[in-house]
């Protein structure tokens, strides 16, 4: 009733909709988020692991933290994976989270702020005292009807951060702080907002913003590994992918922003061993890579391309689908055309296809692989149920070949019609599948 509600309400009556629900968890929850510094995170990708990232050195640092991103809840030292399939839990559920930080004695939250969050003031009732920008880029357009709009949402979070007061923990005034990703070229923007600091971390910028606060920072390669030079410090990333360096850059800012000492966020950021999902490599001892990754839009499907490019291997072998429920139309044959030329062999499957027809997105991704020269059942292949597109590329898999599954990492369900949501883990169904071929190669018989 509620869905059909929100489909022929005019959009002021759903602003005050979602506007009332934020001040009224807020409420009910006792205004936590008054209690405990609060950090966004938001921009296009990396936002999950940027989280990630300064609650590790936070940490590091002594403090106890809690966080809410894609990947992973964190209450103190409690974690549970994020099993809803939103970046940004619902209003009442968000603030029972950071009451429950609060009672856990969390100096510390950091939130992974949408841009959907956002529109839906699922924002509003929290009082942050800090924003960080990762980057921005075409994303949810069909959502927000065009990039500008998109840029607007993610501003709002800047503009909320500005017109709210200062906040007072233990008698010490908490500067309100913006640190931006300067290498954006929006990130001008973001930092015209009337904050007590603005920081920008860079490794290339030529900005000369007044009143910005610049960390710059020299990117550094060892072979594979990748790091960065700051503040007479040096760090190695336990990452791989420049993408990475940049996001450790971002949780440096923030670090700073709030007076941790060079060395331990150095400390910190090289505890990072790895982000569940995100370039994540699954091994039962199989004689290839096999490689999970929540990459789903062409911009992020770049740069996960440019790093898995820098691992030894054979062929490549990619498992990708595209997202239904509104999401951008285009996107599946772009990601179609990307995945063609990259991957030796393709494999498309089901993704998310909330109330679209899963054969027709997949038809779409299908169609982008098949331009740029692939041919059907040589070396591209179509598997509606996503367990057996899985199954299939890790038995097609040859010694030294590397298999890549993209589009949902660690996510825990599928979303089908009507938003029900199927459990999953891309993670469980590589080993799984790695399994069923481990048990069909020890039942061939022996000559």
């Amino acid at each position: 009733m509620l869905h059909r509600l929100k489909k022929i309400l005019p959009p002021s009556i759903l602003e005050l909709y979602h506007w009332s629900l934020a001040m009224i968890s807020n409420w009910r929850y006792g205004r936590p988020s008054e209690r405990m510094v609060v950090i966004g995170v938001t921009g296009t990708s990396g936002k999950s692991t940027v989280v990630e990232m300064i609650a590790r050195v936070l940490e590091t640092a002594g403090f106890t933290v809690g966080a809410a991103s894609t990947i992973r809840f964190k209450i103190g030292p409690r974690e549970t994976m994020n099993d809803t399939k939103m970046t940004m839990v619902g209003r009442f559920r968000l603030q029972k989270m950071l009451g429950e930080m609060v009672a856990a004695g969390c100096q510390y939250a950091v939130i992974e702020t949408s841009s959907q969050g956002i529109e839906q003031f699922r924002h509003r009732g929290i009082h942050y005292d800090a924003v960080a920008l990762t980057n921005l880029y075409p994303e949810h357009l069909d959502a927000h009807g065009g990039f500008e709009n998109y840029k607007r949402a993610k501003l709002k979070l800047c503009k909320h951060l500005a017109q709210g007061p200062n906040k007072n923990i233990a008698g010490k005034k908490i500067p309100k702080t913006i640190i931006v990703n300067l290498d954006s070229p929006y990130a001008p923007e973001f930092l015209g907002f009337a904050v007590d600091q603005k920081i920008g971390v860079t490794t290339a910028s030529t900005y000369d913003i007044t009143g910005v606060q610049e960390v710059r920072a020299e990117l550094l390669h060892a072979g594979a590994r990748v790091g960065f030079a700051v503040e007479g410090q040096t760090v190695w990333m336990r990452l791989p992918g420049d993408h990475n360096a940049g996001n450790a850059l971002l949780a440096y800012g923030v670090a700073r922003a709030f007076g941790v000492d060079p060395q331990i966020i150095r400390r910190g950021l090289e505890a990072v061993t790895g982000i569940p999902g995100r370039i994540e490599a699954v091994d039962a001892g199989q004689p290839f890579t096999v490689i999970v990754d929540y990459a789903f839009e062409p911009r992020a499907m770049e740069k996960l391309y440019a790093t898995v490019a820098q691992i030894p291997h054979r062929r490549i072998i990619q498992v990708l689908g595209t997202t239904g429920g509104g999401r951008d139309r285009a996107r599946g044959a772009v990601l179609g055309e990307m995945a063609g030329r990259f991957a030796d062999v393709v494999v498309v499957t089901n993704e998310d296809p909330y109330d679209d027809d899963p054969r027709e997105l997949m038809e779409r991704v299908a169609q982008g692989v098949l331009r740029v020269g692939k041919v059907l059942q040589k070396n591209l292949f179509i598997q509606p149920e996503r367990q057996g597109g899985i199954a299939q590329a890790v038995g097609l898999a040859q010694p030294g070949d590397l298999v890549l599954v993209t589009g949902k990492g660690s996510e825990q369900a599928i979303v089908v019609a009507k938003g029900k949501k199927i459990p999953w883990d891309d993670r469980t169904a590589v080993r799984e599948g790695l399994e069923l071929l481990q048990k069909a190669k020890k039942d061939i018989p022996k000559k």
